[in-house]
């Protein structure tokens, strides 16, 4: 850091997400829908390690932050969406937040408690099935899509003859990565992808994820 410039302090409302694709796909979203921007996308920080284990470590240590307002909480369901969301649960209880549901709601939790920072939770890629981020975006692919439908098939075929080299759970990436390979700028990025329209953003599952980001961080969606 150049010498006398002061570290900027992070902004008090704070989305935590698990990686970069995560950051660059919710920005570029942000700005299809006009969200402002009056929150941070924020990784777990360095210390605790990679993806969801850092990111759920991080959890009291960002909470505690006398300056933040508002953390929303972004992460992979995964296999098991009930686990997911009991992982978290039980790592909020534990900071003091009360009245957690026993299961994730559809439309995204957002809650607000006395002397706590509101707090809100998306499990992606809707709260309610296993998947990722990159079954998110798969939402976005445009309905009736004929490469959609090639992607699915070549990769079922590759599976079937054993050639992948990548386990199945991650499949989701296979899928969504050949898609994006096969477009007219092949291999784009997600974000850059959503950005371009080549992925559509006015998708019902996009709605509702910008509508959960606008209830959470108190903007009109």
């Amino acid at each position: 850091m150049p010498k006398g410039r002061k570290p900027q302090k992070p902004k008090p409302q704070q989305l935590l997400v698990e990686g970069k694709n995560d950051r660059h796909v919710i920005w570029a979203l942000c700005e299809q829908y006009n969200l402002p921007k009056t929150f941070s996308v924020e990784l777990p920080p360095e210390t605790e390690g990679e993806g969801v284990t850092a990111l759920l470590a991080s959890l009291a240590y960002q909470l505690k932050d006398k300056n933040l307002q508002t953390l929303g909480i972004v992460v992979d369901a995964d296999e098991d969406v009930t686990a997911r969301w009991q992982a978290i649960r039980n790592r909020l209880q534990k900071i003091g937040y009360n009245n957690i549901p026993e299961t994730p709601v559809r439309e995204g939790w957002v809650y607000e408690q006395s002397e706590l920072p509101k707090v809100g939770v998306w499990l992606m890629p809707n709260n309610q099935v296993p998947g990722m981020l990159e079954d998110f975006v798969a939402h976005l692919i445009p309905e009736g899509d004929k490469l959609q439908n090639k992607a699915e098939a070549i990769l079922t075929e590759i599976e079937g003859e054993k050639l992948n080299r990548y386990p199945l759970v991650r499949r989701p990436k296979a899928l969504i990565h050949t898609w994006l390979g096969w477009q007219e700028s092949p291999g784009m990025p997600m974000g850059q992808a959503i950005t371009a329209q080549v992925l559509l953003h006015n998708s019902s599952i996009a709605g509702t994820f910008v509508r959960w980001l606008g209830c959470l961080f108190d903007e009109e969606g």
